[in-house]
């Protein structure tokens, strides 16, 4: 864990993400942790455009590069990261001290953002370890890098946009606060590796599970259909790398046949979610449930792997194949349109995300439903069980009731955070998006 509490002052931008009035709420002075949390939260309610906040902090020794997306330093993100470090040195002492060298970047952006992004899109990815704990070194027990730390708000700053049209929007804002930039490039490529990286580590997580749990079952069937999810990968990674240093997707990739596999893979988790839902309605209100009864609609709940546990963790897979391919045709139609760089980005990811988020609250509903469900020991002739017997049904009800465990079901939208390691060389790792603890 990384103690950020003896971190010296610290500059940190306003990023508007097109030409908006705001009144100049930030001031010239330094401000504590609360201080900028609260400016969030006037810029938020202020704005009429989405206003986001760059935090700069060292490089913290030891960064687990691994678990976040490279883009090398002629990619559009790197070069809007670099110019405007470089353009706001010029007249600012708290940035010039961090325009070169290597930098952790922290940006946060609003919850009314995060809000567009669909249900389940962004989670804390929970610790194995540690109960309740938060994956990940970049964040401390309350899930945020900036406790203790002062900052220095960098002021009559311009961002000078990168090649290809993508900084068409980045400059001054025209009126209101003189620290508040313009740079809806510089967003939308955050919010989209963000989040691409964030739904990379879903499906990591998810093969492995998958993986482990078809060891264990020698389902064919299942295993064909992990196959071909798991085959999308190279077309997304290709695609994904393309589209992030601005090129132009090609049939070549086979991006096509990916977003088939998935789409289908959706579909079969759409027909089992409604075959779930169908066994719990017809399972008698405030009755004890017999194991044998539940099985046969739900193979292998009570067990530690089983068909039903496949099933959720190849749903898993799929939903996070899509959200990335998600991203991938809204940054695309973002660029294809550099006039509306965020409005379009949005729109696009709202028009999928709806659909995701609501399969994944089905399923999520499910598990709930289960969770909460009374087993009943077995009838039978015989009064007396054994042992086994016994023990058997204690340990399905214990894994049958931790089905709930890990599932919110509140549904606020949270600020995002988005960490940005930036090398001497100029190239970047963006690591996985996470919700801002509040």
């Amino acid at each position: 864990m990384i103690d950020y509490r003896k971190a010296p002052a610290v500059p940190v931008w306003t990023l508007a993400t097109g030409d908006v009035r705001v009144p100049a709420v930030a001031g010239d002075g330094p401000m504590t942790a609360e201080r900028l949390g609260e400016l969030r939260s006037v810029l938020a309610a202020l704005a009429d455009e989405p206003i986001a906040t760059l935090e700069v902090h060292p490089l913290p020794a030891g960064l687990d590069r691994s678990r976040g997306i490279p883009l090398d330093a002629v990619s559009p993100l790197a070069q809007h990261l670099s110019q405007l470090a470089t353009q706001t040195a010029r007249n600012s002492s708290a940035a010039a001290a961090t325009s070169a060298g290597e930098n952790l970047y922290r940006m946060v952006v609003p919850a009314k953002v995060a809000a567009q992004l669909g249900q389940g899109t962004l989670r804390p990815m929970m610790s194995k370890a540690v109960a309740g704990g938060i994956r990940g070194p970049l964040v401390d027990g309350g899930g945020r890098i900036v406790a203790g730390t002062t900052f220095v708000p960098v002021g009559k700053a311009a961002a000078a946009g990168a090649a290809g049209g993508a900084g068409a929007t980045a400059g001054v804002a025209a009126a209101g606060s003189a620290a508040l930039t313009v740079a809806a490039p510089l967003v939308l490529m955050a919010v989209a590796v963000g989040v691409s990286a964030h739904a990379d580590r879903q499906r990591q997580q998810a093969i492995e599970h998958i993986t482990e749990l078809l060891e264990q079952l020698h389902e064919e069937k299942l295993d064909d259909e992990h196959s071909e999810l798991d085959g999308c990968r190279d077309a997304i990674d290709k695609a994904t790398a393309i589209l992030l240093d601005q090129g132009k997707l090609g049939v070549s990739l086979g991006l096509d046949s990916a977003v088939h596999a998935i789409n289908t893979a959706l579909g079969r988790a759409d027909r089992r979610l409604a075959r779930w839902r169908s066994a719990l309605d017809k399972l008698p209100d405030g009755q004890a449930v017999e194991i044998a009864v539940l099985t046969k609609s739900f193979p292998g709940v009570d067990d530690q792997g089983g068909t039903f546990r496949a099933h959720l963790e190849l749903a898993a897979l799929a939903l996070a194949l899509k959200r990335r391919v998600i991203v991938l045709q809204a940054v695309e139609h973002a660029q294809n349109d550099p006039g509306n760089l965020f409005e379009s980005f949005i729109r696009v990811l709202r028009r999928d995300q709806q659909r995701l988020g609501e399969l994944e609250s089905g399923i999520a509903g499910v598990l709930l439903r289960l969770s909460a469900l009374e087993l009943a020991r077995p009838n039978g002739l015989r009064p007396v069980f054994t042992p086994g017997e016994v023990d058997r049904l204690m340990r399905a009800t214990h894994r049958i009731h931790r089905l709930g465990d890990g599932i919110s079901v509140d549904s606020r939208a949270t600020d995002v955070a988005i960490e940005i390691a930036r090398n001497r060389d100029g190239s970047v790792v963006v690591f996985p998006a996470l919700p801002v603890e509040a």
